[in-house]
């Protein structure tokens, strides 16, 4: 059940709210003592909503609080238990057994371009859950979603450290697969599209869905037509097991890697004997932290330093989530625009930075927006979550991933 929310608030009068909350400077905003009390929904997790005046209509906001300092709160990735797999915010947050959270990154949702190819439902960007490992990012040109602000690419993430502290930050895949003559570089891990000549890793976190969309699309056009220079081979306990001329599909045991490749890749696969020892090795490296991450999403970055990005778009409006950083890392802010018909219109990226600098963050993402945009989260008594904004499709789409908020009294 979708859970209508009470009386309209003011923007600025939330903001005050949030100016407690997150100590942001709000110059004109209503004096905290006037404004109503956030929802708690656990201890360190607060809820509220408000108007936005926006450029093209009214807007509707939907905002969580989580006080990452408060040692009941955890926060992680949602995700269905395969990398090529979706499911809706309400049923992943209830099957984790989270208190709230919000859907998470851009994927791949149709493959029109590509008869008989099969559409994944993978995200575009990394994904790191319980510190582990699941994928890596598409090529930038490959991604589903509106146009990357200059200077960004697929690898950034939003993520939270083992310290407990968000961040901001790019995962970077670093492979390597060792053979018999010599080693070669590994540019894919458990990804929808895989970069002209590379050869790309897909372990059992990938799921069932067939492998042929890796090898579709180019680095800058994902509408280009499907590789016809494809390899694939099987790799278990350290040794070549089988081959193919083209991606397949089905379970990857736990132990099995299979190594797909197109052009270049595929031929340095062919090169690969049955029985032939291979050695493969992946990890995702972050640019800037050297904290592991306990879990982290893609995204775009919209704010950094407290400063929107330049040449953000402030023409296109849309429903959309954001997740926001404040008071050092320490406060993530979970924001997620309604999607009923009167409130539609939305926000441009431009409008969610700075929104998201009002609520005191300095550092804000983008995640997926449109029919995607989903916030749930458990009240008081329930035995599970329900959805707290209206999705824009009139129900909720089943995604990759999200942000899951644990509550641990």
């Amino acid at each position: 059940m979708t859970r209508r929310f009470g009386r309209f608030r003011t923007v600025l009068t939330v903001l005050a709210v949030w100016n407690v909350l997150a100590g942001a400077a709000l110059v004109g905003a209503t004096p905290a003592s006037a404004a109503p009390d956030a929802t708690e929904i656990a201890p360190g997790v607060e809820y509220t909503d408000f108007d936005i005046a926006a450029a093209n209509g009214v807007a509707h906001a939907h905002v969580l609080s989580v006080d990452l300092r408060d040692k009941h709160v955890q926060v992680g990735l949602l995700h269905p238990g395969a990398v090529a797999a979706r499911a809706t915010i309400s049923r992943l947050a209830d099957s984790a057994g989270a208190v709230a959270g919000v859907n998470g990154d851009f994927f791949n949702i149709t493959e029109t371009q590509h008869p008989g190819v099969e559409a994944t439902g993978a995200s575009v960007g990394p994904a790191v859950a319980a510190g582990h490992r699941l994928k890596a990012a598409v090529p930038n040109g490959q991604r589903f979603g509106p146009a990357l602000p200059p200077g960004t690419n697929t690898e950034q993430v939003f993520g939270v450290g083992t310290d407990r502290t968000a961040r901001l930050d790019r995962l970077v895949l670093e492979g390597s697969i060792g053979t018999t003559e010599g080693t070669l570089r590994l540019r894919g891990l458990n990804q929808y599209a895989l970069p002209e000549g590379s050869i790309g890793a897909f372990t059992s976190d990938w799921g069932a869905v067939s492998r042929a969309r890796a090898v579709c699309g180019t680095d800058t056009d994902r509408a280009a037509p499907c590789s016809t220079d494809t390899y694939e081979v099987m790799v278990t306990g350290g040794r070549v097991v089988s081959a193919a001329d083209s991606p397949g599909r089905g379970p990857i045991a736990s132990g099995t890697t299979v190594l797909v490749g197109r052009e270049a890749g595929a031929q340095q696969l062919r090169k690969l004997s049955v029985g032939e020892k291979v050695t493969v090795r992946h990890r995702l490296v972050a640019a800037k932290s050297r904290v592991p991450y306990a879990f982290a999403i893609g995204g775009y970055p919209v704010l950094t330093g407290g400063r929107p990005l330049p040449g953000l778009d402030a023409r296109v409006s849309a429903v959309r989530t954001a997740a926001g950083i404040a008071n050092g890392g320490r406060r993530m802010l979970l924001l997620a625009l309604d999607g009923a018909a009167e409130f539609r219109t939305g926000l441009t990226i431009a409008e969610v930075a700075d929104t998201m600098r009002e609520l005191g963050a300095t550092d804000a993402f983008s995640l997926d927006g449109g029919g995607s945009s989903t916030l749930v989260a458990r009240a008081s008594g329930a035995a599970g979550v329900s959805v707290w904004n209206h999705p824009s499709g009139s129900a909720e789409r089943p995604v990759p991933n999200g942000i899951g908020v644990f509550s641990n009294p």
